[in-house]
């Protein structure tokens, strides 16, 4: 597994949580949770791909069809 995808995906949820509590604190909170929502779609689309390619590689693996 690569250690940037790790990195990439803390990045994602450091620079969602100061930029949610950012606009928590100007008083945007329907702003601030749908910048939560949009950070965990993006690191969920990311899991996602990490899982389709550990299946392809075990089904590779194995010569599964």
């Amino acid at each position: 597994m690569d250690v940037d995808v790790l990195f990439k995906i803390a990045g994602i949820g450091i620079v969602i949580s100061i930029l949610s509590k950012v606009l928590d604190e100007a008083g945007r909170k329907e702003q601030a949770q749908m910048t939560t929502l949009v950070g965990v779609v993006i690191v969920l689309m990311m899991v996602i791909q990490l899982i389709s390619r550990l299946f392809d590689n075990v089904k590779s693996m194995f010569h599964l069809y």
